[in-house]
């Protein structure tokens, strides 16, 4: 449908609650959304001015549908379900790869132990939850558990009782040996019921039961059972103390913060209960296109679905037209009442600015680097004058030795960033003398041709060719491009006295000065370093490979075959070197082991000469 067309339709829609469906020309669904008036929200999409990320999804809208609901309640419902099955590419997504723990309990167990676990299962046993991290959990678990007294080694009860004498953490006073015959199985299960209500947030309730018993205990004159008491009873208030519960399960009000970013965004919630902080959940996503109120309804309702977890309260930083609804969408799932509000003043509304801090200070933690990268790609466009920021810059260098082992290098750098995946490595095929400039045309050449010829290793052009060198380099390289019809911007690197990079210059000769811009200056540095670097390590391998090889090629006697057979029987130079005559006749006629041999230890013999030698060092440009 052409923009008119979707323009009438969208205006001949009734005045009534729905959902609409935007897909693109191949039937694709690209976003859904819900209304109260189906006509006025739809119709919105095709008049007026929109940002560019609205611009952008209504441009790919071919045609859309609505679903007409008996409510608003009935539309937010819907447009859930819908958004679940289709994941629509402009819809904002929390990420599907976060899980929350659980703490399992069997309770019906002779012996309850404590695990964590990854969901919900219909099994019978206790979940409390859900909690932060695993690790987090796992070390809740061990806290709790040292703090009444439980085991906390890997014993299984009743298996294991009776069967050794009682461990460190016994005379340490930190378990009650419940693995020795005699302890009572009654005391275990009360320690286990502490612990679960301990987790569940219910320490003042422990405390007054532990309390009352500690008392009933000193009046009966069980002195032994009222210091026990005393001891847990320690042992809770110093864990509340601490606050070390770090879940929000039991929370009673949840702060959202909420904070758009040029490039992120993060949607931050704030776990309290009794006014303290218990824990903070945050989740980082490309900036949506829709406005702040829509994401974060949608936001809530994604977050609360996935973590199974409801509190009593949800303090917003901004009214929503759908608040309504949405409370009533979260109270079913929770199964108690879910208040949302939009606190002006008191002591709520600082627990609102506190996740908007905290919002903004994730998102900015995030995006500093992404934000300064995009700075620094978009003053190179500019200082080169080119048509787009470089994303994707390739950069080439040459190292040899004087004629032998001519290689060069190819590095990557994506958005900023190395990309190692991509880099290559070339060994100079066509020169026998020394030549960087017919090297790097060599080079890239070869590049080019691999690329016409559809390697997928070198399937991607750049958008900016780097060469390190001079103009005369950058021209070798310019030259091979304009004869393969392909268009690539090429300037080299030029390098100071002290061989710090000074400058990127054009293939004509022209200096471009970048020490004015420390974040471009820096990455080009790195960039010319990088591919510095991976040329001088393949140099040196190939050099160490033929160093070593032709120590044993030089000798009388000696083909690839024997050089392989001794390397492979001593494994290494080095013990060839050190072996007897009679070692190496083992391997080779006796004849050669006498030639190796005298190769090696002959006075003024070849090794003897190649070690008075100085390997001459990599030439620098």
């Amino acid at each position: 449908m052409t923009f008119e067309e979707l323009r009438a339709k969208a205006n001949g829609l009734p005045l009534l609650p729905g959902v609409y469906i935007m897909m693109d020309k191949t039937g694709k669904v690209i976003y859904v959304g819900k209304a109260k008036l189906l006509k006025n929200r739809v119709s919105s999409y095709f008049h007026g001015d929109h940002t560019l990320k609205t611009e952008a999804m209504v441009s790919k809208i071919n045609t859309f549908d609505v679903i007409i609901a008996g409510s608003e309640f009935e539309a937010l419902v819907l447009e859930n379900s819908l958004i679940k099955h289709h994941m629509p590419q402009y819809n904002i997504l929390l990420k599907d790869d976060k899980t929350y723990p659980f703490i399992r309990v069997d309770m019906k167990s002779e012996y309850p132990a404590f695990t964590v676990a990854s969901r919900i299962e219909q099994d019978g046993a206790k979940y409390l939850g859900p909690y932060g991290s695993r690790g987090n959990t796992k070390n809740a678990i061990e806290a709790v558990k040292k703090a009444l007294m439980l085991p906390t080694c890997g014993k299984k009860f009743p298996r294991d009782i009776g069967k050794e004498r009682p461990c460190l953490n016994y005379h340490m006073g930190a378990c009650r040996a419940w693995c020795q015959k005699g302890t009572p199985r009654q005391e275990y299960k009360e320690s286990v019921e502490a612990a679960v209500a301990v987790f569940e947030g219910k320490t003042s309730e422990l405390a007054k039961k532990l309390t009352a018993e500690m008392e009933e205990a000193a009046e009966q004159l069980r002195f032994e059972r009222a210091a026990e008491r005393r001891d847990r009873l320690k042992a809770i208030n110093l864990l509340a103390t601490k606050q070390f519960i770090i879940s929000g399960s039991m929370a009673d009000t949840d702060a959202v913060g909420y904070y758009r970013g040029p490039a992120k965004s993060c949607f931050v919630v704030l776990h309290y209960i009794g006014g303290t902080l218990l824990d903070k959940d945050f989740d980082l996503f490309e900036s949506p296109f829709e406005e702040d109120e829509e994401a974060i309804s949608a936001l809530l309702r994604q977050y609360y679905e996935r973590r199974g977890a409801w509190p009593k309260t949800i303090v917003l930083p901004f009214n929503l037209q759908d608040r309504e609804p949405l409370e009533q969408l979260l109270s079913e799932n929770a199964g108690h009442r879910v208040y949302i509000e939009s606190p002006q003043r008191g002591d709520k509304l600082k627990l609102v600015e506190t996740a908007n801090v905290n919002a903004r200070e994730e998102t900015e933690r995030a995006t500093t680097y992404e934000e300064k990268t995009s700075k620094t790609l978009e003053w190179l466009q500019k200082a080169l004058n080119m048509d787009v920021p470089p994303e994707r810059i390739e950069a080439y260098d040459i190292s040899n030795t004087g004629s032998s082992d001519i290689v060069a290098s190819m590095t990557v750098f994506a958005g900023g960033k190395p990309l190692k995946r991509d880099y290559r490595k070339f060994k100079i095929k066509t020169l026998e003398t020394q030549d960087d400039y017919h090297s790097m045309a060599e080079v890239v050449s070869r590049r080019l041709a691999r690329y016409k010829s559809d390697d997928e290793k070198f399937s991607t052009l750049s958008d900016l060719m780097l060469i390190d060198g001079g103009a005369t380099h950058a021209k070798a390289a310019l030259n091979v491009l304009d004869d393969a019809g392909i268009r690539v911007p090429v300037f080299g690197m030029v390098k100071d006295d002290r061989h710090r990079t000074r400058a990127l210059v054009t293939p004509e000769g022209d200096e471009i000065g970048i020490s004015a811009n420390p974040a471009v200056f820096a990455l080009i540095g790195t960039i010319q370093e990088e591919t510095h670097r991976f040329a001088i390590e393949y140099h040196r391998s190939l050099r160490s490979k033929n160093s070593y090889q032709s120590k044993l090629d030089a000798i009388e006697g000696v083909g690839e075959k024997r050089r392989n057979a001794l390397l492979k029987s001593f494994g290494s130079l080095k013990a060839v070197r050190e072996a007897t005559i009679e070692d190496l006749s083992k391997v080779v006629p006796k004849n050669t082991a006498e030639r190796v041999y005298k190769h090696f230890h002959g006075a003024g013999g070849a090794e003897e000469q190649c070690e008075n030698t100085e390997t001459p060092e990599i030439e620098k440009k």
